[in-house]
């Protein structure tokens, strides 16, 4: 019976040791990432939003916000849905993007699958999102489908 619970605890060890890391992780990144800070490269863009939503266990839409030259105003997780999808609305992504004084936006979601191909429902949010913000003069430069690696709606010509 010891041997079962030495076990299970070295288990929670083990857990507890990688959530940890993974934290101290982000906060590095954030550090790193900060507002004013520009995004120098679609690699670093890609490995903050991996950090930031990889460790989700369901779907989380964000959303960074930037300025005309593309530096950093605000990381935010504007929806939280399902293990299979989340409710976006444009209404609220233009309100914030308005609220932010956003020149430009990167879209970022998780697949919390692992899977990171853009679905079809995907592809149709972010048509309607660019079309909102296209309205207000707001440039949308990228959407990021976080999974086990990260898809890129402009490098794969979606946008």
């Amino acid at each position: 019976m010891q041997e079962i619970n030495s076990e299970a605890s070295n288990v929670y060890e083990i857990q507890a040791n990688d959530d940890e890391v993974i934290e101290r992780a982000i906060t590095i990144l954030d550090k790193r990432i900060k507002r004013g800070d520009a995004l120098c490269s679609p690699a670093q863009t890609r490995q903050y939003l991996r950090l930031q939503l990889a460790s989700e266990k369901a779907e989380v839409f964000c959303c960074l916000f930037l300025d005309n030259r593309n530096r950093v105003i605000e990381f935010k997780r504007l929806f939280f849905g399902t293990i299979d999808g989340a409710s976006v609305y444009p209404r609220d992504v233009v309100r914030e993007a308005l609220n932010q004084n956003a020149a430009a936006v990167i879209f970022a979601h998780n697949h919390p699958s692992g899977v990171a191909e853009p679905s079809h429902a995907d592809e149709q949010i972010t048509k309607r999102l660019k079309d909102a913000l296209a309205l207000i003069d707001v440039r949308v430069l990228d959407h990021i489908v976080v999974g086990d690696e990260c898809v890129s709606f402009a490098e794969r010509g979606l946008l």
